[in-house]
């Protein structure tokens, strides 16, 4: 499909203070009238439904949890699968904040995320605790100061944090190591620690720890750990259980290293946490 075509910029959306623009988007499930490019960085998450994806003169089709990094000059559309309730989170950005990270951390970030050169942007699958938490941190914008100073540390979060250590070390790590981490992410494995992960993964504790340690970046205990936070952080938004029912549910028995290991990882209590992102906020676009 061909579409005419309109430029969107930046200074539409944000005023000379501000460095990004939130918006959570029930999208119109009528045919597209026209695609745009725009002259910012774009992050939209699919949070609800299925979407038409109108990119570059491709057509493809997006699925719940779909992440993707668009860039300037990427000309595109979206429109909701008919009777699916299609919605996204979508953060936009200037190009000087994108250009002052590739500068800085060029090395970790190059040819990934929003410095690819192809023909297409760089489009992630995000599924359960992991779509979870770009989902808490996407929203955690909602109602932030739209300072320099959050984007950056969101976009960063995001890209070396949010999308796991695997997002960045598929491309390098042994396939055992990578099947372990994926297998760690089941609630079966992940509650019984760093001994689910050395088990899945096959092979001897020394080996493991020596792996995740140079393809993760993380020790299995702490690899596990970060998943039984996230998935907590999952149910502390999602449900209504007690706090000490989900430290349970993740596999920690002791409260107040549960208590210690999530303010590590979200700089908050877990009740605080639950305050926040407690589902049933009012969608704003």
């Amino acid at each position: 499909m061909r579409l005419p075509q309109k430029v969107l910029r930046i200074d539409t959306y944000i005023g000379p203070d501000e460095a990004f623009h939130f918006a959570r988007k029930n999208l119109p499930d009528i045919p597209p009238v026209v695609e745009h490019s725009h002259d910012y960085f774009e992050l939209f998450l699919v949070e609800h439904g299925r979407l038409h994806h109108w990119i570059n003169g491709l057509e493809e089709r997006l699925d719940i949890g779909q992440l993707v990094f668009m860039r300037p000059g990427d000309r595109h559309t979206l429109q909701a699968v008919p009777g699916s309730g299609g919605r996204i989170l979508n953060v936009m950005f200037r190009q000087t904040t994108a250009e002052h990270l590739r500068q800085r951390y060029g090395d970790e970030l190059a040819g990934r995320f929003f410095w690819t050169q192809g023909e297409f942007p760089d489009s992630l699958r995000l599924a359960g605790p992991q779509r979870e938490r770009a989902v808490n941190a996407m929203l955690s914008l909602q109602t932030s100061h739209r300072s320099l100073a959050k984007i950056e540390h969101f976009l960063l979060s995001m890209m070396t944090h949010v999308l796991d250590a695997t997002a960045l070390a598929e491309a390098r790590a042994p396939d055992w190591l990578i099947r372990a981490a994926h297998a760690a992410r089941d609630p079966r494995v992940f509650r019984r620690g760093s001994i689910g992960f050395i088990e899945v993964a096959g092979r001897s504790h020394e080996h493991v720890c020596r792996a995740a340690r140079h393809h993760l970046g993380l020790s299995p205990t702490q690899y596990v750990n970060r998943i039984r936070i996230q998935h907590a952080a999952m149910l502390l938004a999602g449900t209504t259980r007690p706090v000490a029912t989900i430290a349970e549910e993740v596999g920690i028995d002791n409260l107040s290293y549960f208590h210690r290991l999530f303010r590590q990882q979200y700089g908050t209590t877990p009740r605080s946490y639950r305050e926040r992102h407690a589902r049933g906020a009012p969608i704003t676009v």
